[in-house]
């Protein structure tokens, strides 16, 4: 392991888990296509976009709640999970 790079266990949880969710959508996406569609977002988007973008806003509502509450990081992680699943299914 690189010397520079600091592994921990919810570090190294993070990337296998986004690892195994792109192969899990590269297993779906060859089983059934995606098909884009127009949702909240304003966009065509498909699952793979809707992805994408639910995952850079679970990030940055992170990273705000960081920065403004001293709330519990475990309701932040229920708050970002429920704007990715809202942006998936209906974005």
């Amino acid at each position: 392991m690189p010397d520079w790079m600091v592994w921990t266990g919810p570090t190294a949880a993070v990337f296998v888990g986004l690892g195994l969710l792109l192969c899990g959508m590269a297993i779906w996406a060859r089983i059934s296509p995606p098909v884009s569609r127009r949702g909240f977002l304003r966009i065509e988007t498909d699952r793979g976009d809707r992805l994408y973008i639910g995952l850079i806003s679970a990030a940055a509502v992170l990273a705000g709640w960081i920065a403004v509450t001293d709330l519990s990081m475990w309701l932040a992680l229920a708050v970002a999970f429920l704007v990715v699943l809202a942006i998936g299914m209906w974005g």
